[in-house]
């Protein structure tokens, strides 16, 4: 498997409580701090390169390439490929690449419908030796999300399933739910995140993250996005979230941190565990 010491076949690795802790190239998720992922939202591959080439030695764990920020990208899935190509030359052999194209009806910044939409992922499944996890949404049509799934488990490829609700934050019970769901299609790693409108939602989060952690088999990421949001993205260990996104110069996302002074919090809050 490119990337990661676990596959398909293999018995996986376990952390704590015997959650699955998920291994890509240098990064481990699902045991100790939290990862860091940092995205590039560069809208050309030079400028992607670029971009990962100034990232401070040792502050990204995983990078993030969001390939709905490539210009041109859902008419013509060699652009994605191009920058996915470009990024992996950049970085150091031991920081992953997630390879992310973010629809538009969950924030992406350009319109792609389902089957532009799975051409650019499957693009990125498809690169050999360069991906090291790919996103897939949930809400991507159970047919089209199954091939993409089906696809990665044959190249070897992890995947984050993910939900992103920018409209508000469901029940506890609604998210613990979409958490299973996304185990349940397959997920490496289940991805939720929600925008909350007052502390009360943070705590929600917090305590979907709780549940569904103590009966999680693979690692388990949540995010509050915007300021409200902050504690999850600084606090994820202690409620079970295996990953957090901190930025380096434009994030992707409300609520994203300076990841330098992330990682310093991080490790402080590990520290007192």
């Amino acid at each position: 498997m490119a990337g990661t010491t676990t596959s398909p076949d293999a018995e996986p690795d376990t952390g704590p409580g015997g959650a699955r802790v998920l291994r890509l190239r240098g990064a481990t998720l699902g045991a100790g701090v939290p990862a860091v992922c940092v995205p590039l939202v560069a809208t050309t591959p030079d400028a992607a390169a670029a971009d990962a080439r100034a990232l401070p030695p040792g502050v990204a764990d995983v990078v993030e390439v969001r390939l709905d920020h490539v210009a041109g990208s859902a008419a013509d899935p060699a652009l994605a490929t191009a920058a996915l190509r470009a990024v992996r030359a950049a970085l150091p052999d031991d920081v992953p690449v997630l390879a992310t194209f973010r629809s538009a009806r969950e924030g992406g910044a350009q319109p792609a419908d389902d089957a532009a939409y799975a051409a650019v992922v499957l693009a990125a499944i498809t690169s050999a030796g360069v991906v090291d996890a790919v996103d897939v949404e949930l809400a991507t049509p159970d047919a089209v999300r199954a091939d993409l799934l089906a696809a990665a488990r044959a190249h070897g490829v992890p995947v984050v399933v993910s939900t992103h609700d920018f409209a508000g934050t469901p029940s506890a019970d609604a998210l613990v739910d979409v958490l299973r769901r996304q185990r349940d299609a397959g997920a490496d790693v289940c991805k939720v995140a929600v925008t909350p409108a007052d502390a009360d939602d943070v705590l929600t989060l917090l305590q979907a993250t709780r549940t569904f952690a103590r009966e999680a088999d693979r690692p388990v990421v949540t995010i509050a996005m915007g300021g409200l949001g902050l504690v999850t993205r600084l606090a994820g260990e202690v409620f079970g979230s295996a990953l957090t996104f901190g930025s380096v110069g434009a994030g992707s996302a409300p609520g994203q941190l300076d990841a330098v002074r992330l990682r310093e919090v991080l490790t402080l809050v590990h520290a007192a565990l």
